[in-house]
């Protein structure tokens, strides 16, 4: 059976290696319980049982080590929008990822707190990682091409007003804000 002992020494190696939210220390718990019990012989009624305590002390863990500070929901939120943006994604994009893990809406609203220049710098990172806007390969300024790219950027979650200024930006303006981006 898995005991106390068992789960938090789980939880304690995967924080170790991971951050984490509340969330998603409580998924890996679950799944470790559901791998035991898949695997445990006896009677399907006391597993089952076993499976459900279990269950309630993984929630007791993982309550336990939000309060010593060792999973922290805020600053898990923080350091992924950071971490995102620099590599280009969006605002929206951000906080859809940050709510798929577990962080409450309002956190993670609050973690990608509306700044134009963040979002500017995210959309430029973006460009250059696809080649769009002042990093096309070719000056290839049509019509057509200009509304494929105002198209891919608004899949990424970029509003539109950021897209067209990313587009309408030339290489020599970009390259300061996404350095800026780096840094941050």
């Amino acid at each position: 059976m898995l005991d106390r002992d068992a789960l938090q020494t789980v939880a304690v190696a995967y924080l170790s290696r991971y951050a984490a939210s509340k969330a998603t220390l409580l998924r890996l718990l679950e799944r470790r319980i559901r791998r035991w019990a898949e695997k445990a012989q006896g009677p399907r009624e006391r597993i089952a049982a076993d499976a459900a305590q279990a269950r309630l002390t993984a929630a007791e863990i993982v309550d336990a080590m939000a309060a010593a500070g060792m999973v922290d929901d805020a600053s898990f939120a923080r350091s992924r929008a950071r971490s995102l943006a620099r590599t280009g994604r969006s605002k929206r994009r951000i906080a859809g990822y940050l709510i798929q893990r577990g962080i409450n809406p309002a956190m993670a609203k609050e973690a990608v707190a509306e700044d134009g220049d963040d979002e500017l710098a995210a959309a430029l990172a973006f460009a250059r990682r696809r080649r769009i806007g002042p990093y096309r390969r070719m000056d290839d300024r049509n019509h057509e091409a200009r509304q494929r790219e105002l198209a891919t950027f608004a899949r990424a979650g970029f509003p539109v007003a950021i897209a067209r200024a990313v587009l309408n930006m030339a290489l020599d303006e970009a390259e300061p804000l996404v350095a800026q981006l780096r840094r941050d």
